[in-house]
């Protein structure tokens, strides 16, 4: 709950009354949201699914199937975005959609034409901050200056017009705003809002705890590497019995955990196939689909896109990194269809993972297959995939506060 924030509980008629009093837009959208916090504990309780034409949550994947169920119908049924308009691209309202951080502006595209999209912001539950840091960093970065001030003030100057302009940002101080960034500067870029950094709903890829994402507010979001801009070629992979690698890896020398893995496993063991450049005789997705086990570690920051690499081709991911917040674990179990390996254990890597009896790994892998449908882009978004997912880990942070107009208070 966040301090210093009230909600009226309020029942309200058709007209919106309760008593003869007429109750404002916010007290009506918190009335919404109350009810369906109540419709969600009460799945929550009886973990319980229904039919559903397109998908229905099962298994030990789900932290809880019949909440998220309910939770994700409510969303779609209820949840409402406003995207400010003020601000020109490229550095507002568009972000490239190529490359490692494509993430960033697909899903900045896919909210700009979203179906969750109102154009009248008094109907709203969240506000979009539509600032690209990765465009902050191509088009307002000069190489060779290090000075932040230059990149923070253009968020700073953004959510000060924001503030100016219109009353919501003031009247929450930030706690029902977002914005959505996969570059790794986001999070100093952020800082320079003390109220965005502090209160509002930071979708990050970079969602590193030890540098002040937290998960009670923030969004993980998962980085997504498309070579040719969609899914073709991606998804699949052979069944495990067709799997001769025990563990797989391939990437550049990039922070501490990269040189521990390379230092201590790199030419030295068959089973274990951990290379710098992958020689040119070997394909990187191929190998993916080789291996029963995927190596994905942290470079200079936390997020990377091996992980769902894994996932797209039933290859189990072994994360090694330090205070990285796994994307949707709000619903996800991710100890059914990942490993988890510590990076003081990183010597005894081979010994971890073929102590996992066969049928443990055989489920993971399975599991992983189910899952993965969360972690795909689909142009256009369909239901339960990537896009839907982020939105959904923003509905529930929204349902996390109650928020009336500070002004009121």
């Amino acid at each position: 709950m966040i301090t210093g924030f009230k909600i009226k509980q309020v029942l309200e008629n058709e007209e919106g009354q309760t008593g003869g009093k007429k109750h404002s837009n916010l007290e009506q959208l918190e009335a919404g949201l109350a009810q369906s916090r109540s419709a969600i504990k009460e799945a929550r309780h009886k973990n319980e699914t229904f039919d559903d034409p397109d998908y229905v949550p099962r298994g030990p994947m789900y932290l809880n199937p019949g909440a998220f169920q309910r939770s994700y119908l409510e969303m779609e049924k209820k949840f409402k975005i406003y995207v400010y308009e003020d601000g020109e691209p490229p550095v507002f309202h568009y972000s490239s959609m190529e490359g490692i951080l494509g993430i960033e502006g697909i899903l900045i595209n896919h909210i700009e034409i979203s179906k969750f999209r109102t154009k009248n912001p008094e109907k709203a539950h969240v506000y979009f901050l539509p600032i690209s840091v990765l465009s902050i960093a191509h088009y307002v970065y000069l190489r060779h200056n290090r000075a932040w001030t230059p990149l923070q003030n253009v968020a700073l100057d953004y959510v000060n017009h924001i503030a100016g302009k219109y009353p919501y940002w003031n009247r929450s101080l930030g706690h029902d705003h977002f914005m959505l960034a996969c570059h790794d500067w986001a999070p100093t870029i952020s800082h320079a809002v003390p109220y965005l950094y502090k209160n509002s709903i930071r979708v990050l890829c970079n969602a590193n705890t030890s540098e002040g994402f937290n998960l009670s507010k923030d969004v993980s979001l998962p980085e997504i590497y498309l070579p040719g801009g969609n899914m073709d070629g991606l998804i699949g992979g052979p069944p495990p019995s067709k799997r001769s690698i025990l563990v797989f890896y391939s990437g550049g020398i990039h922070g501490y955990i990269r040189e521990i893995l390379m230092k201590e496993w790199k030419n030295k063991d068959p089973d274990v196939q951990i290379h710098e450049y992958l020689p040119e005789s070997m394909s990187y997705y191929d190998m993916f689909r080789k291996s029963r086990y995927c190596i994905c570690p942290s470079g200079w920051e936390v997020a990377s896109p091996r992980m769902v690499e894994g996932l797209y081709t039933g290859c189990v991911p072994v994360l090694l990194k330090d205070h990285y917040a796994k994307p949707f674990s709000d619903v996800l179990d991710w100890s059914t269809f990942s490993v988890d390996v510590a990076v003081k254990d990183i010597p005894n890597l081979k010994k971890i993972l073929t102590a996992i009896p066969q049928e443990q790994y055989i489920k993971m892998q399975r599991a992983g297959i189910l899952v993965r449908r969360h972690f795909e882009v689909n142009i256009p978004p369909k239901r339960y995939d990537v896009f839907h997912m982020i939105l959904h880990s923003i509905w529930l942070r929204r349902l996390n506060i109650q928020v009336r107009d500070i002004n009121e208070i």
